[in-house]
């Protein structure tokens, strides 16, 4: 077998005037290279800075501080407040898989950083950057438990200590241990709490239960909510499921390795017949709120679930394509089929009318303060099923946007049949074949922008921009360090799989990247991740490959054919608390930037990119952190502020990229590295 490379594809930008790709292949694996027809320069140079305030989130206190789910926290907002790439020498980058039969299909980070992803119907912590993803500590339900079962990665989470919360398709659910207390992995995790669910439930509720477990979250006291259900719940076929809660107090007991009394931990609430969670539970302050197949709930643990409020919506029913359909198949949910979605004071879905409406309820009261139709200008033959959680932010100051995703023709439409049970989560199962083969024609369009307003008189809501030639199923992103949403479509012209970044003040399409024309690199469905280092955006696809899309906003000018290491290069939002507190004077300028280099001359030059600057360069202070932690000047001898030629500038104007150059040595004071020739330098700019 021929040696595996690095597969990567750099484009310099217009401000370049050149374009370059360079790719190489292992063995008869195939890769982006290999099947691109065409390639596209990203449309503009480095995409302005456009930032947003932070996400407006409570942290739960029992849940990890990281983007712990696949909607990246408890209010399910799918938005990061991570730095994702800008087009500044953008580059994809990619992992093969050699285990699992697909790329890992869900991706969440632990305190550390680490990559917890699925693993052959268990859970692991890998290395996604490596040249083939490596499995650094792992639990195996065949291996460690006996088998018999898998574990439901959608709707795993990790806590505030960094362990796994996941159920399982035999309807317990399972808190794993995945490292030691210095953050070192656990080879193969210890299981530190099984439970029964379905049997818990069914023991409560004094009947058996018909719908198998499907979601569990903490709420902000530590209770661990749960919902039975499924992708189709049919309420004809008048299944039995229920909502409830274990006890925080019974959980940490029974982390304690004491014995405990479920019987007096269990709480539930026994749904009317037919009625079932469809996705996701959402948390906040306020309880949990779980959206069924016909309601919305808000429910609070107080020694029993207290249904503090309930709110039905509309539904049509399950949709499937009709015959002059433009697509095959149809959308996965009864109900409003996506998972709910909070603010500190609103809930918002979309329910499963015809049109489609989007609904936001005050979290206090349940009430219906606003709704307006949404994708409801498609051309004729499609259908709207908004089937992904929508990407919800809220600036603070009484606007809350909402972009939401069409996904009408992925779904199987063999979902419908009365044999099926919609819980079984695999492709064959879930998907439309002529879909995953034939690509993004098979489904339907339309990505739009909502606002709800506050006003004097409650809430309005109004349409910001709608695309009808966007057709997305990956769970498009936002990040509110950038202000740009980010995913993964195929150009219907040319057939390529592509990255694609809209900005989010417009919906315009400002950066493309192509991947391939294959239809292998269908993204499956399945969400795009963030890394933790400011600089990864991951995108699963069918082809065993693990992509990610990296800019290189580091390099070394002294040595232009050494490349950085990206995946030990960091850009992080630095708040002005932190600033001061570490040290710093003034207000922070720039992004928190670091980078590791290896096998250095005993003086180097290092390069970051950056384009979010302005005002007089004479009025910037670089700062590095010392081996305390803390903040320390950088004598002016050592660093500069260049354009691209490496000219010194004066004068910065934002959205221009420049370069701040850094003069460092090994073992130096700024060395964060005790590693022999190599470097680890991490710096930010205060004004």
């Amino acid at each position: 077998m021929k040696k595996r490379k690095k597969i990567y594809s750099v484009f310099s930008f217009l401000l370049a005037g050149t374009l370059c790709l360079s790719m190489a292949a292992c063995g008869g694996t195939p890769t982006p290279a290999e099947d691109e027809t065409t390639s596209s320069a990203p449309l503009s140079g480095a995409l302005p800075v456009k930032a947003l305030q932070p996400k407006h989130v409570d942290e739960n206190p029992y849940m990890a501080k990281s983007d712990a789910n696949i909607h990246h926290d408890g209010y399910n907002t799918d938005s990061t407040d991570e730095i994702l790439p800008l087009g500044i020498y953008p580059e994809i980058n990619v992992s093969f898989e050699t285990t699992n039969p697909n790329a890992s299909p869900a991706i969440y980070f632990d305190n550390y950083g680490h990559a917890v992803v699925p693993l052959l119907g268990g859970i692991a912590i890998r290395d996604l950057n490596a040249t083939e993803t490596k499995t650094l500590g792992y639990f195996s339900p065949m291996q460690h438990d006996g088998g018999g079962y898998v574990i439901q990665s959608s709707y795993t989470f990790l806590d505030s200590k960094n362990r796994v919360v996941c159920p399982t398709s035999n309807n317990h659910v399972l808190i794993l241990r995945t490292t030691e207390e210095d953050g070192s992995v656990i080879p193969e995790f210890e299981k530190v709490l099984d439970i029964d669910i379905k049997a818990a439930a069914e023991t409560a509720l004094g009947k058996e239960l018909t719908q198998n477990l499907l979601s569990v979250v903490f709420d902000y006291d530590g209770n661990l909510w749960f919902a039975t259900g499924g992708f189709r719940i049919y309420p004809e076929r008048q299944q039995q499921g229920v909502l409830g809660y274990i006890a925080h107090t019974a959980i940490e007991s029974i982390l304690n390795g004491e014995q405990t009394d479920l019987s007096k931990a269990v709480f539930v609430y026994g749904l009317p017949l037919g009625e079932g969670a469809e996705n996701g539970i959402a948390a906040s302050k306020d309880g949990a709120v779980i959206l069924t197949n016909q309601n919305c709930y808000l429910l609070r643990a107080e020694e029993g679930v207290n249904v503090v409020w309930c709110t039905p919506y509309e539904s049509v029913g399950a949709k499937v394509s009709h015959d002059g359909d433009k697509t095959t198949g149809g959308g996965l949910a009864w109900g409003g089929g996506c998972s709910p979605t909070l603010t500190p004071n609103l809930v918002l879905f979309t329910d499963n009318a015809d049109p489609v409406k989007l609904l936001a309820l005050d979290m206090k009261t349940g009430e219906v303060v606003a709704s307006m139709p949404v994708l409801d200008d498609l051309p004729d033959g499609y259908q709207v099923a908004v089937e992904n959680s929508a990407i919800v932010y809220d600036d603070g100051e009484g606007t809350v946007s909402t972009i939401v995703c069409n996904w009408f023709g992925a779904g199987n439409a063999g979902l419908a049949d009365p044999d099926n049970d919609s819980s079984i989560q695999s492709y064959a199962n879930i998907y439309d074949q002529n879909w995953l083969m034939k690509g993004n024609v098979m489904i339907a369009p339309g990505v739009e922008r909502v606002d709800t307003l506050k006003t004097a008189d409650g809430y309005e809501m109004k349409s910001v921009w709608s695309r009808n030639d966007l057709r997305d199923t990956a769970i498009m992103k936002l990040s509110t360090a950038t202000g740009y949403i980010y995913g993964y479509v195929q150009d219907l012209d040319t057939g390529m799989w592509q990255y694609i970044i809209l900005d989010f003040a417009t919906g315009e399409t400002v950066f493309t990247m192509d991947v391939s024309n294959k239809y292998g690199y269908n993204n499956m469905a399945i969400g795009m991740y963030t890394g933790s280092n400011g600089n990864t955006l991951y995108c699963p696809t069918g082809y065993l490959e693990l992509l990610r899309l990296q800019d290189r906003f580091v390099y070394l000018p002294e040595l232009p054919y050494r490349e950085v290491d990206l995946d030990q290069a960091a850009r992080n939002v630095l708040s002005q608390d932190q600033f001061e507190q570490d040290g710093g004077e003034g207000t922070v300028a720039s992004w928190h930037n670091t980078a590791t280099i290896c096998n250095v001359h005993p003086n180097t030059i290092v390069a970051f990119r950056m384009n979010n600057l302005s005002g007089s360069a004479s009025d910037l202070t670089l700062y590095a952190y010392g081996a305390d932690g803390k903040l320390e000047k950088v004598g002016s001898e050592l660093w500069s502020l260049t354009d691209e030629t490496g000219a010194n500038v004066t004068e910065l104007t934002d959205g221009v990229l420049y370069e701040l150059r850094v003069t460092v040595s090994d073992g130096g004071d700024f060395d964060l590295s005790e590693t022999e020739k190599e470097i680890k330098l991490s710096v930010v700019l205060g004004k």
